[in-house]
């Protein structure tokens, strides 16, 4: 019988995982990588996708053509989306009871679509960590996902050439994970879900073994990947007093500095201070600093309270 992988298809990161004699363990790439950045470049009509790694790379210099947070567009139609949330990169179209579709590459793609090749990758991750064909998974969504929603991301893991076994939620998934349904009956407990784009927290109520979402509330325009963009502020202000270049009008050393800042923000989650390197920001200009757990909190600190209004509500 195949084997059956779960996926955490997320709005800013994605990975795929499968238990193995009992233990589950998130699938590494090719490049030893367990995180996939949702990000989707199309260089051009009829050319192949670039997906994760590479794609998000290339966001900073091709940013018409490159897709991300996708997951915020799934199973909604234009009408439902506020104009604040089509705010990205990349042209977004969708009016009234007509689904959304964005364009890449010279085409038009549907949510769908440019999540199934999110998919294609993990897919393909899982095969050649497994030694052999995938072709059923279990993928989780947030709570408060319609049934539209829900359904969407069935029919991209259908265009990725999965079986969708079963859509479970996020909360419930992360429940499991921490063996909370060996707790007693009608045990209660809460879900605090800061993701790479969104923020939730749900309450959970476990009844024979089953977890019921009792309520759920959050904000899908708060996440990690803010904490990155404060930081990356800071970066650019400590660059300029260097005497280093204006990082702001140039889009490879703006992708650059993003990408250190978000290496950093990981590794203090372990360390309590490292060192951000960024040689030669320009031929006569390299730039390093010391950057601390502390900083970080201190920097950080209103956008994790922002949090504190939903979890009491």
């Amino acid at each position: 019988m195949a084997r059956i992988v779960g996926i955490d298809l997320g709005t800013t990161n994605s990975l795929v995982a499968v238990v193995d004699s009992g233990i589950p363990y998130v699938i590494a790439d090719s490049s030893g990588n367990r995180l996939t950045p949702s990000v989707v470049h199309v260089p051009g009509p009829g050319q192949a996708p670039l997906v994760g790694m590479p794609a998000n790379r290339i966001r900073a210099l091709k940013p018409r053509d490159t897709a991300y947070s996708i997951k915020r567009f799934m199973g909604r139609r234009g009408a439902e989306i506020p104009r604040e949330e089509m705010l990205v990169t990349y042209p977004v179209r969708g009016e009234g009871a007509g689904p959304v579709t964005v364009e890449l590459g010279g085409r038009s793609w549907t949510p769908e679509e440019v999540s199934a090749e999110i998919l294609k990758k993990l897919k393909a991750d899982a095969e050649a960590s497994l030694g052999g064909p995938v072709t059923r998974a279990v993928i989780t969504v947030p709570a408060y996902f319609n049934d539209a929603q829900r359904n969407a991301t069935i029919k991209a893991g259908e265009l990725a050439g999965l079986t969708v076994e079963r859509i479970v939620n996020e909360p419930t998934a992360a429940a499991l994970a921490y063996g909370l349904d060996r707790l007693k009956d009608h045990s209660r407990i809460a879900v605090y879900d800061l993701g790479g784009g969104t923020f939730d927290l749900s309450i959970l109520e476990l009844n024979q073994g089953t977890f019921q979402v009792l309520s759920t509330h959050g904000d899908t325009r708060l996440g990690g990947d803010d904490l990155d963009r404060r930081i990356t502020d800071h970066l650019v202000t400590q660059i300029q007093q260097a005497g280093g270049p204006e990082v702001t009008t140039d889009p490879a050393l703006v992708a650059r500095v993003r990408e250190a800042a978000e290496q950093a923000k990981i590794r203090l989650s372990t360390e309590t201070e490292v060192e951000i390197a960024l040689p030669f920001l320009r031929s006569d200009f390299s730039f390093s600093c010391r950057f601390s757990r502390d900083q970080l909190e201190n920097l950080t600190r209103d956008l994790i309270e922002r949090t504190r209004a939903h979890c009491l509500r």
